[in-house]
Protein backbone atom coordinates (compact mmCIF):
# COMPACT_ATOMS: atom_id res chain seq x y z
CA UNK A 1 0.00 0.00 0.00
CA UNK A 2 1.25 3.30 -0.91
CA UNK A 3 1.58 6.16 1.57
CA UNK A 4 -0.17 9.47 0.56
CA UNK A 5 2.09 12.70 0.64
CA UNK A 6 1.41 14.28 3.71
CA UNK A 7 1.52 17.86 2.05
CA UNK A 8 -1.39 16.72 -1.00
CA UNK A 9 -5.07 18.40 -0.18
CA UNK A 10 -7.67 15.46 0.28
CA UNK A 11 -9.83 16.53 3.01
CA UNK A 12 -13.17 18.70 2.13
CA UNK A 13 -13.54 21.21 4.78
CA UNK A 14 -16.20 19.84 7.06
CA UNK A 15 -13.73 16.18 7.30
CA UNK A 16 -10.52 18.93 8.00
CA UNK A 17 -12.76 20.38 10.64
CA UNK A 18 -14.01 17.32 11.99
CA UNK A 19 -10.36 15.80 12.39
CA UNK A 20 -9.15 18.74 13.52
CA UNK A 21 -11.69 19.23 16.31
CA UNK A 22 -12.67 22.45 15.22
CA UNK A 23 -15.69 24.37 13.11
CA UNK A 24 -15.57 24.90 9.62
CA UNK A 25 -15.79 28.56 10.27
CA UNK A 26 -12.83 28.38 12.03
CA UNK A 27 -10.99 26.75 9.45
CA UNK A 28 -11.75 29.95 6.90
CA UNK A 29 -10.95 32.54 9.77
CA UNK A 30 -7.51 30.92 9.82
CA UNK A 31 -7.12 31.02 6.08
CA UNK A 32 -8.03 34.26 5.91
CA UNK A 33 -5.44 35.05 8.99
CA UNK A 34 -2.90 33.60 6.91
CA UNK A 35 -2.17 30.91 9.50
CA UNK A 36 -3.16 27.87 6.90
CA UNK A 37 -3.48 27.48 2.94
CA UNK A 38 -4.86 24.97 1.98
CA UNK A 39 -4.86 23.36 -1.32
CA UNK A 40 -7.67 24.81 -4.10
CA UNK A 41 -9.94 22.04 -6.68
CA UNK A 42 -10.07 22.95 -10.07
CA UNK A 43 -13.58 24.55 -8.67
CA UNK A 44 -12.01 26.73 -5.95
CA UNK A 45 -13.09 23.96 -3.17
CA UNK A 46 -10.67 23.96 -0.26
CA UNK A 47 -8.61 20.64 0.53
CA UNK A 48 -6.39 20.23 3.43
CA UNK A 49 -3.41 17.95 3.71
CA UNK A 50 -2.96 15.27 6.72
CA UNK A 51 -0.20 18.46 7.34
CA UNK A 52 -2.79 21.13 7.52
CA UNK A 53 -4.56 19.54 9.76
CA UNK A 54 -1.49 18.80 11.82
CA UNK A 55 -0.97 22.23 11.53
CA UNK A 56 -5.11 23.09 12.98
CA UNK A 57 -4.35 21.11 15.53
CA UNK A 58 -1.01 23.08 17.01
CA UNK A 59 -2.94 26.22 16.40
CA UNK A 60 -5.88 24.67 18.19
CA UNK A 61 -3.32 23.87 21.14
CA UNK A 62 -1.64 26.68 21.45
CA UNK A 63 -5.36 29.25 21.53
CA UNK A 64 -6.91 26.64 24.27
CA UNK A 65 -3.57 27.56 25.98
CA UNK A 66 -4.55 31.19 26.27
CA UNK A 67 -2.54 32.26 23.28
CA UNK A 68 -3.81 34.68 20.98
CA UNK A 69 -3.58 34.54 17.46
CA UNK A 70 -0.58 36.88 16.65
CA UNK A 71 1.34 34.66 19.43
CA UNK A 72 0.52 31.58 16.86
CA UNK A 73 1.85 33.56 14.29
CA UNK A 74 5.13 34.24 16.24
CA UNK A 75 5.41 30.98 17.39
CA UNK A 76 5.16 28.87 14.23
CA UNK A 77 6.89 31.67 12.38
CA UNK A 78 9.59 30.92 15.06
CA UNK A 79 9.10 27.22 14.52
CA UNK A 80 9.68 27.67 10.62
CA UNK A 81 12.72 29.83 11.47
CA UNK A 82 14.21 26.72 13.73
CA UNK A 83 13.68 24.16 10.95
CA UNK A 84 15.29 26.26 8.53
CA UNK A 85 18.52 27.36 10.53
CA UNK A 86 18.66 23.30 11.80
CA UNK A 87 18.78 22.11 7.84
CA UNK A 88 21.41 25.36 6.93
CA UNK A 89 23.39 23.84 10.44
CA UNK A 90 23.37 20.44 8.70
CA UNK A 91 24.16 21.35 5.31
CA UNK A 92 27.56 23.59 6.45
CA UNK A 93 28.21 20.73 9.27
CA UNK A 94 28.87 17.84 6.56
CA UNK A 95 30.74 20.93 4.40
CA UNK A 96 33.20 21.12 7.23
CA UNK A 97 33.91 17.37 7.46
CA UNK A 98 34.02 16.99 4.03
CA UNK A 99 36.68 19.86 4.39
CA UNK A 100 37.99 18.37 7.46
CA UNK A 101 38.57 15.27 5.29
CA UNK A 102 40.21 17.43 2.62
CA UNK A 103 42.71 18.77 4.68
CA UNK A 104 43.36 15.37 6.57
CA UNK A 105 44.44 13.79 3.22
CA UNK A 106 46.35 17.10 2.22
CA UNK A 107 48.25 16.83 5.71
CA UNK A 108 48.81 13.30 5.61
CA UNK A 109 50.82 13.56 2.01
CA UNK A 110 54.09 14.97 3.07
CA UNK A 111 54.89 14.74 -0.56
CA UNK A 112 53.04 17.51 -1.39
CA UNK A 113 54.76 19.74 1.41
CA UNK A 114 57.90 18.96 0.55
CA UNK A 115 57.23 19.31 -2.96
CA UNK A 116 56.23 23.19 -2.36
CA UNK A 117 52.95 22.44 -3.76
CA UNK A 118 51.20 23.20 -0.26
CA UNK A 119 53.15 25.01 2.14
CA UNK A 120 52.14 24.50 5.65
CA UNK A 121 52.59 26.52 9.06
CA UNK A 122 51.35 24.61 12.19
CA UNK A 123 51.58 26.91 15.22
CA UNK A 124 52.53 24.82 18.35
CA UNK A 125 51.10 26.65 20.83
CA UNK A 126 47.17 26.40 19.76
CA UNK A 127 48.00 23.43 17.03
CA UNK A 128 45.96 25.29 14.61
CA UNK A 129 47.23 24.32 10.85
CA UNK A 130 47.57 27.59 7.80
CA UNK A 131 47.80 26.37 4.69
CA UNK A 132 48.08 27.93 1.70
CA UNK A 133 48.51 27.49 -2.36
CA UNK A 134 51.07 29.43 -4.49
CA UNK A 135 49.82 31.60 -7.00
CA UNK A 136 52.04 30.41 -9.80
CA UNK A 137 52.37 33.20 -12.75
Amino acid sequence: MVTPDPTVGVYVISVAAELAGLHPQTLRTYERMGLITPGRTGGGGRRYSHHDIEMLRVIADLTSHGIGIEGVRRILDLENQVLALSARNEELAAEVMGLRETLRGLLGSSRAAAAGNLPVLRSPSTGQVVVWRRNKP
